[in-house]
This record gives structure tokens, sequence and C-alpha cells, in this order.
């Protein structure tokens, strides 16, 4: 992204193949991969992700019609599906050589009313259907109206049948995850007949794909985190490589005496003689209000340096009294999962929210050797 933001974003194209492979060392040479790049790339660079990607993969998926759209003016050609589309989308998702979702009756039924007003033919489209995450998608007892809307026309035809493990990451729930697996395992055994083509299905996502490889690995994966650097636990996150470095600099250095306060609502007072440095990122770039008052903290030449008082829209400050260091130096918001992991546990949260929340004012300057 070209701007003059001093904050950066690094993403290493190197570890992204890395990990890419690792997962893809899980399958069979014939399962096929999507690679989610929904949410500007889990928070890095959609486009350039999938550019880098676009001859490994066999799909790329995002939530919304705006993120598809972006990835085919950048000229990505591999095929997009888009996992929440609306209605209003349709036309926008087959001009754009896109691929909708379908996840209820009404939307299908509006899909095929739209292609067909359209005087337009064989569009392929997917149905999502729920097994227990409760979130999108058909039921069983839907199947019966499915193929009476889809028997007899010649507007869309499904291209991929799929659905989505509820909690795939904790063997805690593997009863619950593997009655979700054998309901599509059903689901398919009863749809997949009475259509006129065979659709391939997909149900694992990155941590279905360590957990669940021999299960439920089917025609084809979806990989989203997992491309980043995250697992489903921290062995498993062990074995991948760090994609994402956050970067900023130490804008100004000030001493504040003991009594003294720092930040809005005066929320941190001095106990002592402290050195304290500002840095450019604030809670509009994605650094979250929860971690202030010492809950969050960077690195400085190697050293933590703790956040204190309140996340300003702009700017943090972190304790430095103990930390040599020069207005101009380097910060390090972000340095490894390990890191992410960590300061998403203080806020309890998860690695997901903090990478996709990372502003796209934010600059992205990608690294491969």
């Amino acid at each position: 992204m070209e701007n003059n933001h001093v904050t950066t974003l690094e993403i290493d194209l190197n570890p992204i193949e890395y990990n890419f492979n690792y997962f893809k060392s899980k399958l069979k040479e014939t399962t096929k991969v999507l690679v989610v790049v929904k949410a500007f790339g889990y928070g890095s660079d959609a486009v350039q992700i999938a550019k880098f990607l676009e001859n490994k993969v066999d799909y790329f998926a995002v939530a919304y019609l705006d993120e598809g759209i972006a990835l085919r003016n950048a000229g990505i050609k591999t095929p997009i599906l888009v996992l929440h589309p609306q209605k209003s989308n349709v036309l926008k998702i087959i001009e754009y050589n896109l691929e909708a979702n379908a996840y209820s009756v009404n939307l299908l039924k509006a899909i095929i009313e739209i292609v067909k007003s359209d005087n337009l033919q064989n569009i392929p489209i997917h149905l999502k259907f729920n097994t227990g995450l409760n979130r999108l998608g058909f039921n069983k007892k839907d199947i019966t109206e499915i193929v009476s809307l889809i028997k007899n026309q010649k507007e869309v035809y499904i291209k991929s049948i799929f659905s989505h493990i509820a909690a795939s990451e904790d063997l805690n729930e593997r009863d619950y995850t593997m009655q979700q697996i054998n309901d599509f395992k059903a689901i398919a055994n009863e749809l997949i007949p009475q259509l006129n083509n065979i659709p391939f299905k997909h149900m694992l996502n990155t941590s279905g794909i360590i957990n669940y490889a021999e299960e439920a690995q089917f025609e084809m994966v979806r990989l989203g985190i997992g491309l980043y650097g995250f697992g489903n636990d921290q062995k498993e996150t062990s074995k991948l490589k760090n994609v994402l470095t956050l970067k900023s600099v130490i804008s100004q250095i000030h001493t504040i005496e003991k009594g003294e306060s720092l930040g809005y609502n005066r929320s941190y007072i001095a106990e002592t003689t402290t050195k304290t440095a500002t840095i450019p990122i604030g809670h509009a770039d994605g650094i979250s209000r929860q971690f202030g008052k010492g809950k969050g903290f960077v690195y400085i030449n190697n050293k933590k340096a703790p956040i204190v008082g309140n996340v300003c829209m702009d700017v943090i400050m972190v304790n430095i009294t103990n930390i040599t260091c020069n207005e101009g130096d380097e910060v390090i918001i972000y340095r490894d999962q390990q890191h992410i992991e960590e300061i998403a546990k203080s806020a309890n949260t998860i690695p997901y929210e903090l990478l996709t929340a990372i502003s796209q004012r934010v600059k992205r300057v990608l690294k491969k050797c």
C-alpha cells in the first residue's frame, strides 16, 4: 500500500509459501486447496497474497462482494467464492466472474430468478449446509426444496457443497465434530444423486486440516489463519513460520516526575521518575484500548516496554525507564506469533482479531528473498 505512515506491517512471503506447503503436506495430492483472503487477507494484503499464491491454489474465498471485485481488478484469474453474498450482489458477482455461496432457500430462489431474468445460463453456485455452527446454511430438511428448485432449470448448477465445523481446534469437542462430519456426509449422500452433476465437497478449515484430515478431507479444504502462521495450539503454531511483523518508531521521549500524569483522563500517574516513549500507532490503526494500562507491550531494542496510560487514536505511550533508546529508534509492535498470542490472551481475545484490526492506513511492506 502506497502511503507515508511511518508505522509499517512487513509481510514476509517466504513464510507464506512455507506455511502453505506445510498444510499441503497433510493432504492427498489430489485434494484441492482454497485459500481464504477475506478481511484484507487477515489484515495483511489480500491482493498481494493472492498474486503470490495464484499458481499454487485452486480457489480463493472472500466474505463479501467488494473483496472479490478487488481481486479481479488486480488481475486474479483463479476462481473466487463469495461466502456471504446478498441478493443485491448477484449480477455483480456474475459480471466479475465470482461464485456465490447460496446459504438459504430464499437466496437460492433469488439467484435463479435474477439469472433467468438476465437470460443467463449455467452459472456456478455453491451450497452451504448448517451442521451445527448455526450461523449460515441450509438444513438437511431443505434438500427436497433445493432439488425442486434446481431440477429442470438451466440457470445455475451446483459446483460445490460445504459446511463449517464449529470447534475443529478443540479435541474435547471431538464427538460433536464427528457428528457434524457424519451429518454432512449424510447430506451429501442424499443430495448429490439427485443433481445433474457431481459437486465437490469441503468442510475443513485450518484446524480441521490439522485434526480431521483423515475423517473429512473430501475433495477440497479451506486454509485461512494457518497461512499466516497460526495453528490450533502452541505446539502446532511452533511448526509454522511468522509472516507479519508490525513496526514503528519512537517519535518522542519524555521524562515524567513522580506524581505527574500521562495521557487522556490522567490514566497513568508516575510513582517514581519515569521515562516514556510516544509511538505513532493507536486504536485507529488497530491497537485496541484494551491494551492500555500495562496490558499490552512492545519491544524496543529487544526489551519489553509496557503500554502506559490509555491507548490514543493515533499514538501509544510506553515505559522505557529501563531501556536504552533514542527518538527514531525502531519499535516492534507485533514481532511473532507468540507475541501476538500473549497480547491477545491478556485481552481475552484471539490472534484473528488483532491481525484483522490492523488499519489499512498502516503501510504494507512486502518481503521476499
